[in-house]
């Protein structure tokens, strides 16, 4: 109930009074199309809920930044409107879908170095294309260790908006939420040369709290198997 009854991001009160007013209006019309509108205002306070997450604690913890699946694990060199490095880095990207929370949240301590946001097309997020020619806004977080790590938030099919809530050299600490994007998306996770993920494709991020990467730790990259 506490995820279903959370607060809603402010973003999203404009849509949900849209979609309210007009069902409001649809009712005096036609019923049972007015409880469709219904039905949909519901999914639209859904959509935009920005429930409480408990962060763990711990020096050079990388916290998922956002709600979904990991869709992959590669070794991709970062967007390069950025102008950052042009190495090829671990990227985890996570797929959002319509019914995930997506609220977006900074994945480690430390200081917003860089924002960049680049307009593009608006394929499907969960297609391998999308990291490289959607709608995307760069965040490069620089760590109390100096090591930086990359948060790109990327539009969808149906997402047609990316808010960025932070600026450049802001300090910020894991699990704080930075923006939201509206209506199906994709995040990408960039780390570190030399940090291997703790997480594997398939699995559940939830945004704040799972652990995805430890910037202190030489563990090798997780590895793991489907259990019924």
């Amino acid at each position: 109930m506490k995820t279903i009854l959370a607060p809603i991001h402010r973003a999203g009160w404009p849509f949900i009074s849209l979609f309210a007013v007009f069902t409001s209006i649809v009712f005096l019309f036609a019923h049972t199309f007015g409880l469709v509108c219904l039905v949909l205002t519901g999914w639209c306070i859904y959509f935009f809920r920005n429930p409480r997450r408990m962060t763990p604690l711990g020096e050079g913890l990388i916290m998922s930044p956002g709600d979904g699946i990991i869709a992959k694990i590669e070794q991709a060199i970062p967007p390069k409107e950025l102008q950052w490095t042009k190495k090829p880095l671990t990227r985890i990207s996570i797929f959002l879908n319509v019914f995930d929370v997506h609220v977006n949240r900074i994945p480690c301590d430390g200081l917003i170095a860089k924002i960049h946001y680049h307009p593009g097309k608006f394929f499907n997020a969960s297609l391998d294309k999308a990291s490289e020619f959607n709608e995307r806004n760069s965040v490069l977080i620089q760590a109390p260790s100096g090591q930086e790590v990359l948060v790109v938030q990327i539009a969808g099919l149906i997402a047609r908006r990316i808010l960025c809530e932070v600026n450049q050299g802001q300090n910020v600490k894991a699990g704080e939420t930075f923006g939201i994007i509206r209506f199906g998306s994709r995040v990408d996770l960039y780390l570190p040369e030399g940090v291997a993920p703790q997480v594997i494709e398939g699995q559940r991020m939830i945004g704040g709290e799972t652990i995805m990467a430890d910037l202190t730790s030489h563990a090798p990259q997780r590895l793991g198997e489907t259990r019924p």
